[in-house]
């Protein structure tokens, strides 16, 4: 059972004393505690060892995971591979599609056992459509395809990876002692692509960070506590704890920065991003699901984009609690109406974010809904201090501005990450193939199609850059910093 949950959705005032919610908003808090799966020690990270090995009945898929970090298989997109390295993957290839289709009911009975065949599978699967040679289509086989889309379907999770994948679930311990929580020195990474401590820091950082987000977490559950009773001192103390949340805020700033310390950004662009890719970012190649016609329950993906930053339960819980993932539905403190473009903005960050949730794990995205529902939201309590036009709610005001900002300051740590580790590295080689004969056509022109809209080496320096989902990457994520910048109120 969620301690959070415990502590905090059910700590909410008695039926007896608390009249209700708002007309027309719902009343969440009666949610059981095991609805959310945070911890107050780890927050979204559980607090056991995610499984290391699954049980022998599903051996095979272990097997074929770690053939294929073994045998170091190559990128089939990549300009100049060798021949015996193509024929290492097409081997491997045809063992995985040679594999028996294992059925999952005996796995059903454990959540555990469910996200470790997820992370295998997709795996896999990633492992597969990605050494294949661009020529060819990408038509996954029945081996993968039923087992996953199963899986997938217990977690409701999409068929491919995801961040919980790479970074919630994909961790042990070093010392190895199973009854100890995880530590941000501690924490070792499970599975990667390349075997490189570059990726192993990638996915390390977000897992690190996951674990500081705890205090962020303990603090909007005694923020929310206090919103309820509303009176001078809980508004005093919420101003106290937004204080302190600028500088949890700033803690996973440093920390997001702190990446280029273990991994190099021109060895994530070139080989270990291309292995995230989903279906979103092949630029019209489809995946083929083989032997989905073999089990009536299973329905054709429309969910198929790469583990993104954008899946983190903690920043979406950030942006919930700050109101600035709504903010321009709402009045301003002049009364003046939200610019429409800011509004049309805010709506398709919305419905990008939104789509994101859906590659979380199900019980984080019931917490976030159950945030978004609170009936005492602190963006309208903010609100309503200042109107009283008190000393404490100006103190309040500046809090929360000061909060707003630490965010929009995590976002512009964010871009320089973006800039750093992708597009600089896109422009350095869009400029290389440039530079080479221009009879070279798209089919062999090496990774032309990674990160640009396929076409000649002068059109992709104009393209932009697509992000998880297809979006434009640098686009969209100015436009969330600039909106969470356009959050801050003023008198």
């Amino acid at each position: 059972m969620s301690q959070l949950g415990v502590a905090h959705f059910l700590s909410l005032p008695r039926p007896d004393i608390f009249i209700g919610p708002p007309a027309g908003v719902p009343d969440t808090t009666t949610l059981a505690a095991h609805d959310f799966d945070v911890d107050t020690r780890t927050g979204f990270m559980p607090p056991q060892i995610p499984l290391r090995r699954l049980s022998t009945d599903w051996e095979l898929w272990e097997l074929a995971l770690e053939d294929a970090i073994s045998s170091r298989l190559e990128l089939g997109d990549r300009h100049g591979v060798q021949e015996k390295e193509k024929e290492k993957s097409r081997l491997w290839r045809e063992r995985v599609r040679g594999l028996s289709i294992l059925p999952i009911d005996d796995l059903k009975t454990s959540e555990t056992a469910l996200r470790r065949a997820h992370l295998v599978l997709a795996w896999i699967m990633h492992f597969y459509v990605h050494s294949l040679p661009i020529s060819e289509p990408v038509r996954i086989p029945p081996s993968i395809t039923l087992p996953l889309l199963q899986v997938s379907a217990q977690l409701q999770l999409p068929p491919v990876l995801t961040y919980s994948d790479d970074v919630l679930y994909n961790w042990y311990l070093d010392p190895p002692h199973t009854d100890d929580l995880p530590t941000e020195s501690t924490i070792k990474c499970q599975t990667s692509f390349t075997s490189t401590n570059d990726e192993a820091e990638f996915y390390l950082t977000s897992a690190r960070m996951e674990l500081a987000g705890v205090d962020a977490l303990e603090l909007m559950r005694s923020t929310m506590d206090e919103a309820f009773v509303g009176d001078d001192i809980a508004i005093r103390r919420i101003t106290e704890y937004l204080h302190q949340l600028v500088d949890v805020i700033h803690r996973l700033r440093v920390m997001l920065l702190d990446v280029k310390k273990g991994c190099d950004p021109q060895v994530f662009y070139h080989n270990v991003r291309p292995w995230f890719r989903g279906e979103d970012s092949q630029n019209g190649r489809k995946w083929v699901f083989e032997g989905i016609g073999q089990d009536a329950t299973l329905v054709e993906p429309t969910e198929l984009s790469g583990p993104s930053a954008g899946q983190s339960s903690l920043i979406h819980a950030l942006d919930i609690f700050l109101g600035v993932d709504q903010y321009s539905h709402e009045r301003s403190l002049t009364g003046d109406a939200v610019d429409e473009a800011q509004a049309n903005t805010a709506a398709q960050k919305s419905a990008f974010l939104e789509r994101m949730q859906l590659y979380m794990p199900r019980h984080h995205r019931t917490f976030l809904n159950h945030l978004s529902n609170n009936p005492r939201p602190l963006r309208s309590l903010v609100f309503d201090a200042v109107a009283a036009s008190g000393t404490n709610g100006a103190a309040l005001l500046k809090a929360y501005n000061a909060a707003v900002m630490a965010l929009k300051e995590f976002r512009d740590a964010h871009m320089i990450i973006v800039a750093l580790y992708i597009v600089t590295p896109a422009r350095l080689h869009a400029a290389q193939l440039k530079s080479q004969a221009p009879e070279m056509d798209t089919q062999t022109r090496p990774g032309a199609e990674s990160e640009y809209v396929v076409g000649t080496a002068e059109s992709s320096e104009k393209e932009p850059l697509k992000g998880t989902g297809g979006t434009d990457l640098v686009r969209f994520l100015k436009g969330v910093r600039d909106q969470t910048k356009g959050a801050l109120m003023s008198l």
